[in-house]
């Protein structure tokens, strides 16, 4: 199975995985996108995530995050930056999701943070996602 797009279908999982209502998910591990679950869970979107091997695999679990009333904590991601259109923005440029409501995850020279950070940071990026 060859993958353009790790990330788009990392989130794409996280995404089917909370509206068929699972406890956790698996994905093939990277760098990247254990960062994105850091992010993640230091936001309050996922409870947990680990890096584990099965089969020689390096594989990423992802354990999803609901509420009392079984909602969801994340009700929607958005992939912004895909292979085919990068998107990148300078510090000034990085505004709020969902009035304040939601996060960005951005790619910078100082790693892998959220939008608020970069700005705090004062660096820009590219966009990968979009969270809320």
């Amino acid at each position: 199975m060859n993958l353009t797009d790790p990330v788009g279908d990392f989130l794409t999982r996280i995404r089917n995985a909370m509206r068929a209502r699972h406890q956790k998910m698996d994905v093939p591990a990277s760098n990247l996108k254990a960062e994105i679950a850091r992010i993640l869970k230091e936001e309050g979107y996922i409870s947990n995530y680990k890096a584990t091997e099965e089969d020689g695999k390096k594989v990423l679990r992802v354990y999803l995050k609901y509420g009392a009333n079984n909602e969801a904590a994340i009700r929607d991601l958005k992939r912004i930056s895909r292979p085919g259109c990068r998107v990148y923005i300078g510090k000034d440029e990085i505004r709020r999701v969902q009035g304040g409501l939601g996060i960005s995850i951005m790619t910078t020279p100082k790693g892998v943070m959220t939008g608020r950070t970069a700005r705090k940071e004062n660096v820009g990026g590219e966009v990968l996602a979009h969270v809320w």
